[in-house]
């Protein structure tokens, strides 16, 4: 499994509250400064945590799983966040798009469906009906 994370830092932002708004989703990425961009990459699954952490505190985790869905390829699950939501702390994807550009994540896997369940798994009345563990997407 590869994770990619990377935003654009437009003239008028500040690098270091660009840096701060991925952190806050990715803390354990080692993010780098290149040109006009911030991104990191990695291959340890537990980069995600603190992502699938949020879409459960902020009970958005069926939202999420359909957004997910949108971005689902093969081998490959790419989406959109806000950045000014990241920046609070907060979850929230994005078309693509957004008036200060998105957080772009790749997550390249062989298995975007097992993925999917970790991240955003299904739900009956707000409660997963799977529950993924960190050591079943290791060995992905």
């Amino acid at each position: 499994m590869r994770v990619w994370v990377e935003a654009e830092v437009k003239p008028s932002e500040d690098p270091q509250k660009v840096e701060k708004a991925v952190k806050n989703l990715f803390p354990l990425l080692s993010l780098k400064r290149e040109g006009g961009r911030i991104g990191g990459t990695s291959e340890d699954p537990e980069v995600l945590s603190r992502l699938r952490d949020l879409l459960r505190l902020q009970a958005i985790r069926d939202a999420a799983r359909n957004q997910l869905l949108r971005g689902k390829r093969e081998g490959k699950l790419e989406f959109w966040l806000n950045k000014q939501a990241a920046f609070m702390g907060k979850v929230s994807f994005t078309e693509g798009e957004a008036p200060l550009g998105p957080i772009r994540v790749v997550v390249e896997t062989g298995d975007p469906d097992l993925l999917l369940d970790f991240l955003a798994p299904r739900t009956k009345e707000g409660k997963a009906l799977r529950e993924v563990s960190l050591e079943e997407i290791r060995r992905i």
